[in-house]
């Protein structure tokens, strides 16, 4: 007798969809692809959109082609922000990375009560913003500051330093008060990475007599490079965006030496009602964005990198 040959129902369409494990994944990121459709990408078109109009507040634009970034180009308080956000940027992304690192290095030991102090190192991150700002601000308070008043008891100066009403003074208080805020976020992220390098790569490499810098440069800094690849990217885009600090502490004074790129956007798109011109600085610092983006996908994070090796 013939053996019958049985034929497998033939799954469906949507059968197959709901279980490929490519279209659960799909399923799973569809919310979130959604928010950050709503969220992101259609307020980021509109500016993009309000940038090549005249549009104000409580009036409708109409469409003027370039004439915004015209003006912007001509504009001297512009590329005098332009100028002070890189310089902000550069500067407090540089110190956040060296102090950091230091302390990632600091709390990677064996220290007691390390769990605790990598806890209060914390603090300054998941503080507020805005409460971090008023603090700051009122140490740089022309008359109450505590600084001036600890550097008149030591006898180091003898009147109080304006630190916010002098433009010299008002960039460094802001970078320090920045500086602050973020170390924290640099140095566990990096913590984070160190952990997960192996013990027994130090160990052999002090097996063959190497020195603790030869330990950081050939064993630690190549296998951390990923990480911090990633870390300050975030930071540089943080950075480059911030408003909240500034706009507390200075709002961009004085004669608009703190003046940030997100806080004239600010100023001149929403106190002064020139939502077109507001947009079209927005929209500017989009090119800035994608170079700090690009740097890290393209420089910092290559495979040889990440494998330890010379590129």
């Amino acid at each position: 007798m013939a053996s019958e040959t049985t034929v497998p129902p033939r799954a469906s369409f949507f059968g197959g969809m709901a279980e490929s494990r490519g279209w659960l994944s799909f399923w799973f990121l569809l919310p979130a692809g959604a928010l950050l459709l709503i969220f992101l990408t259609y307020p980021l078109g509109l500016g993009i959109w309000l940038g090549f109009t005249d549009t104000r507040v409580g009036r409708d634009g109409i469409f003027i082609g370039l004439e915004n970034y015209e003006y912007l180009w001509d504009d001297s308080i512009f590329w005098l922000s332009v100028f002070n956000t890189l310089l902000y940027t550069v500067s407090a992304s540089i110190l956040k990375f060296v102090l950091g690192l230091w302390l990632a290095l600091l709390l990677n030991e064996n220290l007691p009560m390390k769990s605790f102090f990598r806890a209060v190192v914390l603090l300054p991150w998941v503080v507020p913003t805005v409460l971090s700002a008023i603090a700051f601000w009122w140490i740089y308070d022309a008359q109450f500051s505590i600084i001036s008043w600890a550097l008149i008891e030591m006898g180091i100066i003898d009147q109080r330093i304006n630190f916010l009403g002098d433009p010299t003074n008002a960039r460094a208080s802001v970078i320090a008060a920045n500086v602050w805020r973020g170390i924290p976020f640099v140095a566990i992220t990096l913590l984070a990475g160190l952990q997960t390098i192996p013990q027994s790569l130090y160990e052999a490499a002090t097996l063959d007599g190497a020195s603790r810098w030869r330990l950081f440069r050939h064993v630690t800094l190549p296998l951390l490079t990923p990480i911090i690849a990633i870390t300050m990217t975030f930071s540089v885009l943080f950075t480059f965006t911030d408003f909240q600090l500034i706009y507390v502490l200075t709002r961009g004074g004085p004669v608009n030496a703190t003046h940030l790129m997100a806080t004239l956007s600010f100023q001149r798109g929403i106190s002064g009602g020139q939502l077109g011109e507001g947009a079209a600085i927005a929209v500017a610092m989009i090119p800035f964005l994608l170079a700090a983006i690009l740097f890290s996908y393209f420089g910092l994070q290559r495979r040889k990198w990440q494998q330890g090796g010379s590129d």
